[in-house]
C-alpha cells in the first residue's frame, strides 16, 4: 500500500496536487482507525514524506477550533502547536495524557516531514523537474513563513504546557515532558 500510495503522488506532472488528491481521499479513513498503534504504523511506514506531511496537516486542522488557511509552513505548525486540542477521539479508550502524548508525537512527525520535503530536497516538482534541479544543484526556496525565531517557538511552547497542565489537572507525566523537550 505504502509503495503504491507513493508512486501515485509521484506519477502526477504535480505531486503537491496528486498529494493533496490523494490526502483528501484517504483523511476520512484515518479517523475510523480504532487504535493508536494502528494509526502510527499507517503514519510511520508512508514512504512520500509529501503525502504524509499533508494526511498530518488534515489531522491538525482538523483539530484545531479555528483552522487556518495559509500554506504549509514552520510557522502553520507553530499555529497548530498552540491552536490544536487533542486529536478528535478515536474509537479507543485511551487517558487523556496519552492523547495529548499521541497529538505531541504526530507534530514532531509533522516537522520532520516537512523539513524533509521542502528544505533538504525538491519534492514539490515532479520527477522529471526534480532531475534538473538536482543535477543543476539547485537549492529550495524557502517560504517567507519559514523564517520563525527561537522566542516565538519557546513563546508557543509555553502555551502548550499551560494548555495541557490546565487540561490535565496535575504536572505533566515524564513522558509528555520527554516529547516536548524533543519537539523544542
Amino acid at each position: 500500500l505504502q509503495r503504491m500510495l507513493s508512486m501515485a503522488v509521484e506519477v502526477d506532472r504535480s505531486p503537491t496536487c496528486s498529494s493533496r488528491k490523494i490526502a483528501d481521499d484517504i483523511f476520512p479513513f484515518i479517523l475510523t482507525i480504532p487504535l493508536r498503534s494502528q494509526r502510527q504504523a499507517l503514519l510511520n511506514t508512508m514512504e512520500s514524506q509529501l503525502l504524509r506531511c499533508r494526511l498530518l496537516e488534515l489531522l491538525f486542522q482538523h483539530s484545531c477550533d479555528v483552522p487556518t488557511a495559509s500554506s504549509m509552513s514552520l510557522d502553520k505548525i507553530l499555529y497548530f502547536l498552540s491552536h490544536s486540542s487533542v486529536l478528535p477521539q478515536f474509537q479507543d479508550e485511551t487517558a487523556m495524557w496519552q492523547r495529548w502524548d499521541e497529538m505531541l508525537q504526530y507534530l514532531s512527525l509533522l516537522l520532520m516531514s516537512y523539513q524533509t520535503f521542502p528544505l533538504a530536497e525538491h519534492l514539490r516538482s515532479s520527477l522529471s523537474d526534480r532531475m534538473d534541479l538536482i543535477v543543476q544543484k539547485a537549492k529550495p526556496r524557502l517560504q517567507e513563513s519559514d523564517d520563525i525565531s527561537q522566542l516565538d517557538i519557546q513563546l508557543k511552547m509555553n502555551e502548550l504546557i499551560s494548555r495541557m497542565q490546565e487540561a490535565l489537572g496535575q504536572p505533566l507525566p515524564p513522558q509528555i515532558q520527554e516529547k516536548l523537550f524533543m519537539l523544542q
